[in-house]
């Protein structure tokens, strides 16, 4: 029940500011409220929910200053893994073009939802070929705000191959072994969401934190 509730969050389906409805979300889900408060409640501690006195229980905005730190946790830890994939004795990117070539197929198609899982699956890989796949766990798990600002820029995204064209640098780069060329070209693709800031919240300015 976290977990879809989560998902729904971050994947924009229950989008910020909306309203958290106990009894909705008991007949939509199909729970009693028990186990609905404990989820709520660990969200309230992921910072995805807010419950304010008189108003009540809310997805909460997306602030800004959570998305640049979930920005330098991604890439502070995936440059890492890159250096260590690269240190490998194998440095085997099959499985990584296999991803580039469902991201172009995504791409083809317009396909936001098989687009963004490709893009998921491919920074994914990097730190399974680390050799710390769980990394990516904690990464995950701290990109929240991240990935809903990432959401509503997809349109932009998918109008142009800026994104894809920087992953297969990225994998192009990790076969060679140049972990100087791809720290700095991991950091900017991590932080350039912050850069598209401006036009998704003129459009949307109801979802952000004063």
């Amino acid at each position: 029940m976290h977990d879809e509730l989560e998902s729904a969050i971050r994947e924009m389906r229950l989008e910020p500011g909306a309203l958290l409805s106990e009894t909705d979300l008991s007949i939509q889900l199909g729970v009693s409220r028990t186990p609905l408060r404990e989820a709520l409640s660990r969200l309230v501690e992921q910072r995805l929910v807010t419950v304010v006195s008189q108003v009540g229980t809310t997805v909460s905005l997306i602030d800004l200053g959570q998305v640049e730190e979930a920005a330098f946790i991604r890439s502070a830890l995936e440059i890492a893994a890159f250096a260590k994939a690269c240190g490998g004795q194998q440095r085997d990117v099959s499985a990584l073009r296999t991803i580039l070539d469902r991201q172009e197929r995504a791409l083809a198609d317009q396909d936001a939802n098989a687009f963004f899982e490709g893009d998921e699956a491919l920074h994914q890989e990097i730190f399974r070929l680390s050799g710390y796949p769980h990394v990516w766990d904690l990464v995950r798990g701290s990109k929240s705000q991240l990935d809903r600002l990432r959401r509503l820029h997809l349109p932009e995204t998918l109008a142009s191959r800026h994104v894809i064209d920087e992953h297969i640098r990225i994998v192009d780069l990790l076969e060679v072994g140049d972990t100087v060329a791809g720290a700095e070209l991991i950091e900017s693709h991590a932080f350039q969401i912050l850069n598209m800031v401006s036009r998704v919240q003129s459009e949307h300015p109801e979802y952000f934190t004063p």
